[in-house]
């Protein structure tokens, strides 16, 4: 099965960091990546998963596949076109590819343990790139903190509860704690560590629905 990469690698990655770069300064807010190669038919992920895959992986980065995404071989095009090694354990990588699923426990089987850093090395963390079937301008998630006048709201889709659960607990450990980015179809957002996450009332506005 063929993945496809950027047409003009530097260029292309160099866009679509800067939207990340963004989209981690500005918590909860939401771009759009466009001209990024479409992942194959039956891929588990969207476009903006891939290209920001793309973008932030390298020969320096291990990467975990939770086994519901490895499909149509993600593994091995991502270690084709960026060298990234992949990741035999979640505790050991630098980005784990996830959905909400990944991340609440099932049964007598605990929820997958990821790099938190440390007080001294806080950046020696696991970065979650989170595969969503939705994400919206507004939801029962309030987000607030740095880079966030006031508040923002959040909406995740079906099974968020294990995603924002752990994410908001990134404000007991902080500067331990995971950072997360979110994908959606082409849109992306990101939840730095450093966001509180509460719950409210849910309302739906600009809906993004992953085919």
């Amino acid at each position: 099965m063929r993945w496809n990469a950027f047409d003009t690698p530097v260029h292309d990655s160099q866009r679509v960091y800067r939207q990340l770069l963004s989209a981690m300064a500005e918590p909860g807010t939401f771009a759009e990546v466009g001209g990024a190669p479409l992942p194959p038919p039956g891929a588990a992920i969207g476009t903006a998963c891939w290209a920001t895959l793309l973008t932030l992986c390298d020969l320096d980065t291990r990467v975990w596949l939770a086994p519901e995404l490895d499909a149509v071989g993600l593994g091995e095009a991502l270690a084709f076109h960026t060298g990234a090694r992949q990741a035999e354990r979640p505790d050991v990588a630098d980005f784990a590819l996830v959905t909400p699923a990944t991340l609440a426990a099932k049964g007598e089987a605990e929820a997958p343990a990821f790099q938190e850093g440390s007080d001294t090395f806080p950046d020696r963390s696991t970065t979650l790139v989170v595969m969503l079937d939705r994400l919206d301008t507004a939801g029962p998630w309030a987000l607030s903190g740095p880079g966030i006048p006031v508040q923002r709201r959040l909406g995740v889709g079906q099974g968020g509860e294990a995603l924002m659960t752990r994410l908001a607990a990134n404000r007991d450990r902080f500067p331990r704690g995971l950072d997360a980015i979110l994908t959606c179809g082409t849109r992306l957002a990101a939840v730095p560590r450093s966001t509180r996450i509460t719950r409210s009332a849910s309302e739906e506005v600009d809906t993004c629905m992953s085919p």
